[in-house]
């Protein structure tokens, strides 16, 4: 059910933006890099935008490409900003991901190829989806 919402699998030379990792910790904070190129996860309730509710995009932290409207974050009480829907379809990009014991798909930006976080079919009733997706991967542009 998942797969049909997302943009094929694609490969990093798929990717739009490329850049080396020399260049991606230039521009990345340490736990930012960790998080979209190495794939680890910040701790829960750690983020700055898991109790936001400001009108705004949340763009991709490494590439600025819009990834969700507001108007879609819901509290999940999870720990990390959750979302129902991306702001387009095809923004975000989506990886079978083996990492635990349990599959789980991972959510990449469709742009840039930076981590996310992953989506789960536990969320509100109009779409079904909880996008869970860390702070740090996210960068938000306030709406007046």
């Amino acid at each position: 059910m998942l797969k049909n919402l997302f943009k094929k699998k694609k490969v990093a030379k798929d990717f739009p933006i490329k850049k080396t990792d020399k260049e991606w910790k230039e521009k990345l904070s340490d736990l930012e890099y960790s998080v979209t190129r190495q794939k680890s996860t910040e701790p829960p309730f750690s983020g700055d935008y898991v109790n936001l509710n400001d009108k705004g995009i949340y763009n991709c932290r490494c590439c600025e490409a819009p990834l969700f409207d507001y108007s879609a974050k819901f509290n999940s009480h999870t720990g990390w900003p959750s979302f129902n829907t991306p702001i387009i379809e095809g923004a975000v990009a989506s990886e079978d991901d083996y990492s635990l014991i349990a599959k789980r798909t991972e959510v990449l930006c469709a742009n840039c190829g930076a981590h996310l976080g992953h989506v789960f079919s536990d969320g509100p009733k109009s779409t079904g989806l909880r996008y869970c997706i860390n702070s740090v991967s996210l960068l938000f542009k306030k709406q007046d």
